[in-house]
């Protein structure tokens, strides 16, 4: 039994589908007192967190929508809104070792697992800027620096879990969005009376169709979808 913290991205068709069933199976143990797992550490560091799980079921969801898979099984729960547990069964840069020994020889995720800092990095970028633009100048020098890799893991995990301003949003959509635009032969397009969740979309669609590398590695690809509205 599995609930990840790093971003959905890097999970491989069978673990993304496969950390969907078990949290919902972690909420129906919760939500209905059933036994089964209810002593699983998993389990145990999710109790009272509720709000968290529906979080993370989001990110899920809008990873398994941005591949294909139509999701009906929404998590209600919203204990502790706002807070998510603090234990980690394994920290994110474990997890990331954990995948690449599970993904030996096999189908990897839709981003690819980072091999240095620099690489995680390159595929937090538009996350973080969507939450805070000096703390996206901070950790580049920071990475530049050669910043620990399992210590940037920890802040870029925990950078996910909160919440983006609106406009740091749009600010993350019009940068990811020059990577696409002339896609068709119509940079020049008027997006700006889009809603956000309308050029996302669209961002998505483009990337997906034309494999943008740089795109189709990033995490704001679909977890930036979380927090907009009617999302």
């Amino acid at each position: 039994m599995r609930v990840w913290d790093v971003s959905p991205g890097y999970l491989n068709r069978q673990s993304l589908l496969g950390e969907h069933r078990e949290l919902h199976g972690i909420v129906s143990i919760i939500v209905k007192g059933k036994k089964g797992y209810s002593n699983h550490p998993e389990t145990m560091r999710w109790v009272g967190y509720g709000w968290a799980l529906k979080q993370r079921h989001k990110q899920l969801s809008c990873e398994m929508m941005l591949r294909g898979f139509t999701d009906k099984s929404p998590v209600t729960t919203r204990s502790n809104r706002g807070v998510w547990p603090d234990v980690y069964i394994d920290e994110p840069s474990q997890q990331y070792e954990i995948l690449k020994s599970k993904y030996l020889n096999k189908e990897e995720g839709r981003i690819p697992l980072p091999v240095n800092a620099q690489h995680l990095w390159s595929h937090h970028k538009y996350s973080v800027l969507a939450r805070n633009v000096n703390a996206y100048e901070e950790i580049g020098r920071d990475v530049a620096k050669k910043v620990s890799f399992s210590e940037l893991a920890m802040v870029l995990s925990e950078f996910l879990r909160t919440r983006p301003p609106e406009g740091g949003i749009r600010n993350s959509l019009q940068h990811m969005w020059g990577h696409v635009s002339d896609r068709r032969g119509n940079r020049n397009m008027n997006v700006e009376s889009w809603r956000s969740i309308r050029l996302l979309k669209e961002i998505q669609k483009r990337s997906v169709t034309s494999q943008d590398t740089y795109l189709m590695s990033s995490t704001a690809l679909s977890e930036l979808m979380v927090w907009l509205p009617c999302a």
